[in-house]
């Protein structure tokens, strides 16, 4: 089981998306989302000026370094707020979080059998992936970088890690839950619903 993604929501989306290009070196894999009616994707060779010129209108950038990847979308929030986090599961732990959601009663989105949105129950949501070949090729990446810790700012930080926790068959210690070496960890200040980014530790 490993944490290898979060979706990010801002209002400054551009800036959010300077710091993990300019500051922690990560990669532009896209920018998607339209000109006109059609949908569009465009790479890192082209710059805000020119997507601006066509009239592009963002969807979600998506950015990558070693084992993380990171999306950021546009919202009605300042500081970042995290929707949702991704995990790579192994077939039995993907079939025992799915059990654990239905006898919950949690909401469970399937995506045409290729993303699995599981609520907690706490105002944010986990991406769960069973194994797939796109993924190991992501964590193969994971002797050079990976997310040591992500710290999330919460209203309620033992009830959210609680969620967090139980959902994966993981328990929680001082609002924290450790998943194969990252820690996610909730810490006092944070609004209700999503959970704002507070930290990242990259190893």
């Amino acid at each position: 089981m490993d944490v290898f993604h979060y979706h990010l929501i801002t209002s400054r989306v551009r800036e959010v998306e300077a710091r993990y290009v300019g500051k922690l070196g990560f990669a532009l894999v896209a920018r998607y989302g339209s000109v006109g009616d059609d949908l569009a994707t465009f790479g890192a060779g082209v710059g805000w000026s020119d997507l601006d010129e066509r009239g592009f209108r963002l969807r979600l950038s998506e950015l990558e370094l070693g084992a993380v990847n990171v999306v950021v979308q546009p919202g009605r929030w300042e500081v970042p707020r995290v929707d949702h986090v991704g995990l790579a599961l192994t077939d039995d732990e993907f079939d025992d979080a799915l059990l654990t959601a239905r006898t919950k009663g949690l909401t469970v989105q399937e995506h045409g059998g290729r993303r699995t949105f599981v609520s907690t129950g706490a105002g944010f949501r986990l991406e769960l992936h069973p194994p797939r070949e796109w993924l190991d090729e992501l964590l193969d990446d994971r002797d050079r970088l990976y997310l040591g810790e992500l710290r999330l700012k919460a209203d309620d930080p033992e009830a959210k890690a609680t969620a967090f926790g139980e959902l994966l068959g993981l328990q929680a210690r001082d609002a924290a839950v450790s998943v194969n070496g990252t820690i996610v960890r909730f810490v006092e200040g944070g609004p209700q619903g999503r959970p704002e980014l507070h930290a990242e530790l990259f190893l």
